[in-house]
């Protein structure tokens, strides 16, 4: 069996500052507590963590939050030989405000680029990425020219299973209009597309999944930090692993509110024991729309 990786992850890396203190403003919050975060970092956590053979293709700074970053990918499994180093741009950080139980305001800092929006081709090997069973990439990836061009050229490329999160977060772009473009090139690249009903309208103009492109979505509220890329992570797992759909998505729904249920995104990601058990302890209730 080959050791390369099952599952290559592209996109958005940060360091999420996140409070101490929960139902508390920005503007009155005095202790912190730093994780790994981003679409990128958490799911290549969450693949790691369900025993999932992952590369991650991503760029950070040379500075402190990169290598906390990377030590954590590192020590998780995650293959980090094209998570690359960027001399001139900071590592990305996020801070938030925690209102439970589905208010999670988010404070971006990396505009009006940062390392990963600085990803080029010459990165990372398109061969091997091409060669991967499933790639993962979103739509934050293709919010700036040179890190679109890298996306499309792993999408463009690659030979077997493709799996698009839309990600859709209105900062990142000049205006709706600009995100709908990019993701409208990048669907058609596409075999499945995972996305709530609001990122589906986003990118379509249409409510439902555009025609030939496959489509999940979580099946439930799409509350908590992280929920989202830990539902993805574990449908990816379940693809991989020949789990039943309704199946991998009732697993997956159990990961996501496992994660929401948590302050950290990647530190919260649940092992395959985890998800196991879970499904062992008591049946899983019906998939409901």
């Amino acid at each position: 069996m080959s050791d390369g990786p099952e599952v290559v992850v592209m996109g958005r890396l940060s360091a999420d500052i996140y409070p101490a203190q929960i139902r508390t403003p920005l503007r009155e919050q005095r202790n912190y507590v730093r994780y790994v975060g981003g679409f990128a970092g958490n799911v290549s956590t969450g693949l790691a963590r369900l025993q999932v053979r992952t590369a991650i293709v991503s760029k950070l700074g040379d500075d402190g939050h990169g290598e906390f970053i990377r030590d954590f990918l590192s020590g998780e499994g995650v293959d980090t030989g094209w998570l690359r180093i960027d001399q001139t741009l900071n590592t990305p950080v996020v801070f938030c405000e925690i209102w439970p139980p589905d208010r999670f305001p988010l404070l971006f800092y990396r505009t009006p680029t940062c390392p990963d929006w600085e990803l080029t081709r010459e990165d990372f090997d398109l061969d091997a990425v091409a060669d991967a069973p499933i790639l993962l990439a979103s739509g934050t990836g293709l919010a700036r020219d040179k890190s679109r061009a890298a996306h499309m050229a792993a999408l463009e490329g690659h030979r077997h299973t493709t799996i698009f999160d839309l990600d859709y977060r209105p900062t990142f772009w000049s205006g709706a209009d600009a995100y709908q473009r990019a993701v409208r090139a990048a669907l058609p690249r596409a075999d499945i597309v995972v996305g709530n009903e609001d990122e589906v309208r986003a990118a379509t103009g249409v409510d439902g999944p555009r025609q030939g492109i496959a489509s999940l979505r979580t099946l439930g509220p799409r509350v908590g930090l992280g929920a989202g890329d830990a539902f993805l992570a574990s449908v990816t797992h379940g693809l991989l692993r020949g789990i039943e759909l309704e199946s991998a998505v009732r697993r997956a729904n159990w990961a996501g509110a496992y994660v929401a249920s948590q302050v950290p995104c990647s530190e919260a990601m649940p092992y395959l024991t985890d998800v196991n058990a879970a499904v062992s302890a008591r049946p899983l209730p019906p998939a409901s729309g």
